[in-house]
């Protein structure tokens, strides 16, 4: 695949030249110029430089969602070093784990996470910190962004970093054991905008609104790298509190592309919003990923938004994240759509040989979306990568036209008396049903059937209690037998990560420790 960049830095060095005068941020009231950003990037870069970080270095960026973020992004691969987004809602010592994994040798982080980083082994890990915002103590060898802004650093060397030089590494959500770190290229990445830009159709004119956390891979390269790619403006929103503030900055800034997840979607799809919202507002796609979409919602969103179309896509952070997306003309209720331009996708049993359409199967694909490896990890990345192919550990289908249809993925597929269940396939059904959320089924150990599905379910605010003999006479009409969810359990709130993703993990430990 072509690209005209060789890193991101070229992005806003391009841009910054052409049409420098142009708004790329907008940032509460601030607006925010190409030329800015490549001023603020080249004077980070110079007092990063300072700080000896160069080639090849890794930064943690352990950062709310700012301006600051961007800066970085740039500044770094500016030095040809490496950027290691982190979730920002881990605790000290997820924090130190990825610090040490890392080996970021410099630390950029919000004062909002101060507690957060003083009770973590920054200080031992990284030579420095440098914050954005007002820390209430700040170390001798510290510094705060204003630091930068007021000094005079020279200029950094162009490190002119080339496609295949490693420019991120993203830690996946760790559902399953430590948090390991997925190398991604420039290549990777730029190849990932390249080819969102083709299916979404993003051109200058588009304004597209993040208030998903930058840190994750989803946002990183789709809601960052690529508008940004093309030119286009971010309005950034630094916390997602009041949610309010969001419909109205989409409103106020003409933003025309909406990045989010289910849980959002699930709440906008039933919001009462005003008339001169829903009158006036240019959004013309709203784009989902990170988890699986409701038909429901899917549903609703169309009868409420009819200007505007919800896509659909696929991805993860090995990925890029993104792998394919439903489109503008063709969409399928249920399927994560088509590859994306200059990607493959499989459908294959355990040899690896492809299966004919309809047959379900593990899900790989192939292209430059493709990371380059797990940090430190050789052997769980030949597991992974397979002549060139990415084992994405997800299971699904194709049917005749390319559209993938995900069934669920591998690792919670429910064996039981040797017969295969799907857990999705379950939730889905749970989900129909009134008054429900959302739901999440697990397979628990059984000596006799080998293993149980168990669901859980979480209520919609206005239900008050769940009717659990409707609830299993739906269940009836709709699954076979040994589809039944032998416990049904009403939660609180099902546990998520930053971007929505259940863990189901957490519901089988918590199972595990009541029957102890």
């Amino acid at each position: 695949m072509a690209l005209p960049f060789s890193n991101f830095y070229e992005i806003v060095r391009t841009h910054a030249k052409k049409r420098g005068g142009k708004v790329a941020l907008f940032a509460d009231e601030e607006k925010i110029r190409y030329r800015d950003i490549l001023a603020k990037a080249d004077m980070l870069a110079a007092f990063l430089s300072q700080k000896g970080l160069g080639k090849g270095d890794r930064v943690a960026l352990f950062l709310r969602n700012s301006p600051e973020f961007i800066y970085a992004v740039f500044a770094i691969s500016k030095l040809g070093a490496i950027v290691v987004p982190v979730n920002t809602f881990l605790k000290e010592d997820e924090l130190s784990y990825i610090l040490e994994d890392s080996g970021s040798r410099l630390l950029i982080a919000s004062a909002i996470h101060q507690r957060v980083v003083d009770a973590s082994r920054a200080r031992k890990l990284c030579s420095s910190i440098l914050w954005e915002g007002n820390p209430a103590e700040i170390e001798p060898e510290e510094s705060r962004f204003e630091t930068v802004w007021e000094g005079t650093w020279g200029d950094a060397a162009y490190a002119n970093g080339g496609l295949d030089d490693t420019a991120v590494i993203i830690y996946t959500s760790g559902t399953t054991g430590r948090p390991k770190g997925a190398m991604l290229s420039n290549r990777n990445v730029l190849s990932n905008a390249e080819s969102g830009r083709l299916a979404i159709n993003v051109t200058s004119r588009d304004r597209v609104i993040i208030f998903l956390p930058m840190f994750h891979s989803f946002t990183f390269s789709v809601g960052v790298i690529l508008p940004l790619y093309v030119g286009a403006s971010i309005v950034i929103i630094r916390s997602i509190q009041p949610f309010s503030n969001i419909f109205k900055q989409t409103l106020m800034k003409r933003v025309s592309i909406f990045f989010g997840i289910p849980d959002v979607y699930n709440a906008l799809a039933k919001a009462k919003l005003p008339w001169y919202f829903m009158w006036f507002n240019r959004i013309r796609a709203f784009i989902s990923g990170a988890a699986a979409l409701q038909p429901k919602t899917l549903d609703a969103m169309a009868k409420k938004f009819k200007r505007a179309t919800l896509l659909e896509g696929y991805g993860l952070s090995e990925a890029s994240p993104a792998v394919c997306i439903n489109t503008f003309e063709k969409q399928k209720p249920g399927s994560v759509g088509r590859a994306l331009p200059g990607y493959e996708i499989k459908i294959v049993n355990e040899e690896m040989e492809e299966l004919p359409r309809g047959e379900i199967g593990d899900i790989i694909t192939y292209g430059d979306h493709v990371m380059q490896g797990y940090l430190n990890r050789p052997d769980a990345t030949a597991e992974t990568i397979v002549n060139g192919w990415l084992l994405t550990g997800d299971m699904g289908y194709m049917d005749e036209e390319g559209f993938l249809f995900i069934v669920d993925r591998k690792k919670d597929l429910i064996i039981s008396k040797g017969i295969n269940i799907y857990p999705r396939e379950i939730e889905e059904c749970i989900d129909r049903f009134p008054g429900i959320k959302a739901s999440a089924v697990v397979g628990i150990a059984d000596e006799k059937s080998g293993e149980i599905p168990v669901a859980y379910v979480e209520l919609d605010e206005e239900t008050e209690a769940l009717d659990e003999a409707g609830l299993k006479k739906h269940l009836r009409e709709h699954l076979a037998n040994f589809k039944q969810p032998k416990q049904i359990h009403v939660i609180d709130a099902l546990p998520k990560n930053a971007t929505g993703k259940i863990l189901k993990r957490v519901l089988k430990e918590q199972l595990e420790a009541s029957k102890a």
